[in-house]
Protein backbone atom coordinates (compact mmCIF):
# COMPACT_ATOMS: atom_id res chain seq x y z
CA UNK A 1 0.00 0.00 0.00
CA UNK A 2 1.22 3.47 -0.65
CA UNK A 3 0.01 6.86 0.53
CA UNK A 4 -2.26 7.37 -2.50
CA UNK A 5 -4.32 4.23 -2.04
CA UNK A 6 -7.35 4.99 0.06
CA UNK A 7 -8.52 1.98 2.01
CA UNK A 8 -10.64 2.66 5.09
CA UNK A 9 -8.43 2.12 8.11
CA UNK A 10 -9.56 0.54 11.33
CA UNK A 11 -9.05 2.51 14.50
CA UNK A 12 -6.13 1.40 16.63
CA UNK A 13 -2.55 0.39 16.07
CA UNK A 14 -1.58 -1.14 12.74
CA UNK A 15 0.99 -3.86 12.19
CA UNK A 16 3.17 -3.28 9.14
CA UNK A 17 5.85 -5.12 7.19
CA UNK A 18 8.41 -2.48 6.21
CA UNK A 19 9.88 -2.77 2.73
CA UNK A 20 12.33 -0.67 0.71
CA UNK A 21 10.41 2.53 -0.05
CA UNK A 22 7.02 1.08 0.90
CA UNK A 23 5.22 -1.04 3.48
CA UNK A 24 2.53 -3.69 3.62
CA UNK A 25 -0.29 -3.73 6.10
CA UNK A 26 -0.36 -6.95 8.11
CA UNK A 27 -3.07 -5.81 10.54
CA UNK A 28 -5.16 -2.71 9.68
CA UNK A 29 -5.06 0.33 11.91
CA UNK A 30 -4.70 4.07 11.77
CA UNK A 31 -1.22 4.46 13.27
CA UNK A 32 2.04 2.76 14.27
CA UNK A 33 4.27 3.55 17.24
CA UNK A 34 7.72 5.10 17.03
CA UNK A 35 10.28 2.49 18.12
CA UNK A 36 12.29 5.09 20.06
CA UNK A 37 9.75 7.49 21.58
CA UNK A 38 6.62 5.34 21.63
CA UNK A 39 4.53 8.16 20.18
CA UNK A 40 1.81 7.24 17.66
CA UNK A 41 2.52 8.02 13.99
CA UNK A 42 -0.53 8.25 11.70
CA UNK A 43 0.00 6.03 8.65
CA UNK A 44 -0.45 8.95 6.26
CA UNK A 45 2.47 10.71 8.02
CA UNK A 46 4.82 7.71 8.20
CA UNK A 47 8.04 8.53 6.34
CA UNK A 48 10.88 6.94 8.30
CA UNK A 49 11.45 3.27 9.06
CA UNK A 50 14.10 0.57 9.10
CA UNK A 51 13.63 -2.46 6.85
CA UNK A 52 16.40 -4.30 8.69
CA UNK A 53 14.98 -3.68 12.17
CA UNK A 54 11.30 -3.55 11.10
CA UNK A 55 10.77 -0.35 13.12
CA UNK A 56 9.04 2.97 12.49
CA UNK A 57 10.44 6.37 13.51
CA UNK A 58 8.65 9.67 14.03
CA UNK A 59 11.28 11.89 12.38
CA UNK A 60 14.82 12.18 11.04
CA UNK A 61 16.22 13.28 14.41
CA UNK A 62 14.80 10.12 15.98
CA UNK A 63 16.44 7.99 13.28
CA UNK A 64 19.78 9.58 14.15
CA UNK A 65 19.19 8.95 17.83
CA UNK A 66 18.43 5.28 17.11
CA UNK A 67 21.45 4.60 14.89
CA UNK A 68 24.03 6.89 16.52
CA UNK A 69 23.02 7.16 20.17
CA UNK A 70 26.47 8.11 21.46
CA UNK A 71 26.81 11.12 19.13
CA UNK A 72 23.43 12.69 20.05
CA UNK A 73 23.32 14.61 23.33
CA UNK A 74 19.97 15.39 24.95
Amino acid sequence: MNRFERIPLAAGEAELRYLDGDYRIVRPGSYVRCAVTGQPIPLDELKYWSVERQEAYSGPDIVLRRFQPASIKD
